[in-house]
């Protein structure tokens, strides 16, 4: 190599090393569009009901049964990234999947009223299906491949996973405060559906963008070669680590909560004003600050410890709702506090699986973020899923009619426990699964012990 060529190459190192505002900022807008996607979902069982006359315990079927797709194609996504060896990289060009899972979120909302029940299921389910089983499973799969390759930088993975967090929060806070005042007024029709969705679609798919076409990979810290890779190494690695299941467990009880879509089920039925759903997502803003001062935190305790503590934040934040019914200044509270506890889990679980896949690589096994993200992007989903399907299920088993002017007692308890004692349930659950999490005190010696390798290794292939 040249003097030329190794300066050009020195100053492509340099400024790669350099985070930087701008780069951190069309890395993590892609969180933004699909947290909006999964949003826009969330009201899916409210559009079939009203709109489209199916059941709910209908739509809550076929949401969880659209989950057994996603046991199969999650592993299969993390095995295909893992492998996958091109010019441009191995997490980059599964960003495209943004814009399927676009397409696919418009085209659940464009089922057409005049179908049979029949034809009308089939719809949706194939709809949802190729957005969460096909799109959104290599959007999770490829995150934390396409980061390390990106940045390969501690302090950067802190910064993307903290600072960078807080802007697919704004997206989505942002979203939660304007979806709800248009809904009261577009949602009336399905073509008002349909034109309230694409409002949002079409530049969340632009914004979803910028990472592939600004963010390149510029590293490759695997020991071993991705392209030898077997599936009975994806099956060592996922048997001989179970601290992802751990990590997989307290995402699925988040996404199972905050995709459950029941918050518009409450304000219509128990506040009786859906439009203050917008007003207590601007409340919630009041957590937004907690991204400047995690990484602070964090050189003080771990990851971990500090989700742990969000935990039960939401715990007792979800347990106010019970008592607040229509208390605005009580439920305002309580979403601060589920809200703000939330936020660690969210932000930091990158964080989880970069240890976990250091944890692989210091048994001597394939590091496999891809697998390793597949799995959390798998509990992601199942959540989601469980979360819609359940909240038809059981309203549809407490004798929820969307229909009626009036709604049962039964069905107006079930709202207010999907919106309160529940979820507090399943968040001090997901507490006592992190209580096995002990990765986080050994990972000193997991690092050391890898960099040492990596080095070896370097020297060994310049001799």
């Amino acid at each position: 190599m040249s003097s030329k060529e190794t300066a050009v190459k020195t100053a492509e190192q340099t400024s790669s090393q350099k985070l930087g505002l701008g780069r951190l900022l069309a890395w993590s807008i892609r969180g933004g569009s699909t947290g909006v996607a999964l949003m826009v979902m969330g009201f899916l069982t409210i559009f079939c009901t009203n709109t489209l006359g199916v059941p709910a315990k209908t739509v809550g079927t076929l949401l969880l049964l659209s989950k057994l797709l996603d046991g199969v194609t999650d592993i299969f996504a993390g095995f295909i990234v893992d492998k996958t060896n091109t010019k441009i990289g191995r997490g980059r060009p599964f960003e495209l999947c943004i814009i399927g899972l676009w397409a696919a979120t418009v085209g659940l909302f464009m089922c057409p009223p005049s179908f049979s029940m029949t034809m009308k299921c089939i719809w949706i389910f194939i709809m949802y299906a190729l957005s969460n089983s096909i799109f959104m499973t290599f959007l999770n799969a490829n995150g934390t491949v396409y980061m390390i390759r990106a940045f390969n930088n501690q302090q950067h993975y802190v910064a993307l996973s903290t600072y960078g967090g807080l802007v697919p929060m704004v997206v989505v806070v942002i979203f939660n405060i304007i979806f709800p005042i248009l809904m009261g007024t577009m949602a009336t029709s399905q073509q008002g559906w349909i034109t309230l969705v694409l409002i949002f679609a079409v530049p969340m798919t632009l914004l979803g963008l910028l990472r592939f076409f600004f963010i390149k990979e510029t590293y490759d810290t695997d020991v071993k070669a991705g392209e030898k890779l077997e599936v009975k190494d994806v099956v060592t690695v996922l048997k001989n680590n179970k601290y992802i299941y751990a990590i997989a467990f307290a995402t699925l009880i988040m996404n199972f909560c905050t995709n459950m879509g029941v918050n518009v089920y409450y304000f219509t039925d128990i506040v009786g004003n859906v439009g203050l759903m917008g007003a207590l997502s601007a409340v919630q803003m009041i957590s937004l600050p907690m991204m400047f001062i995690l990484p602070q935190f964090l050189k003080r305790t771990t990851a971990v410890r500090i989700i742990r503590v969000g935990v039960l934040v939401t715990v007792v934040g979800y347990l106010i709702n019970f008592f607040a019914g229509s208390n605005f200044p009580m439920l305002a509270l309580a979403a601060v506090l589920f809200g703000a506890g939330a936020v660690p889990i969210s932000m930091l679980t990158p964080l989880l699986i970069i240890d976990c896949a250091d944890f692989n690589e210091y048994k001597g096994l394939y590091r496999l973020e891809g697998s390793l993200s597949a799995v959390n992007g798998f509990a992601n989903k199942v959540g989601a899923g469980l979360g819609a399907g359940m909240l038809g299920i059981l309203l549809g088993a407490a004798g929820y009619d969307g229909t009626a002017a009036v709604k049962s007692a039964s069905a107006l308890l079930m709202v207010r426990l999907l919106y309160s004692v529940i979820p507090a349930a399943l968040y001090f659950c997901v507490y006592l699964a992190l209580r096995l999490y002990k990765l986080d005190k050994i990972m000193p010696e997991v690092r050391k012990t890898n960099e040492e390798n990596r080095e070896k290794m370097k020297a060994g292939k310049e001799a």
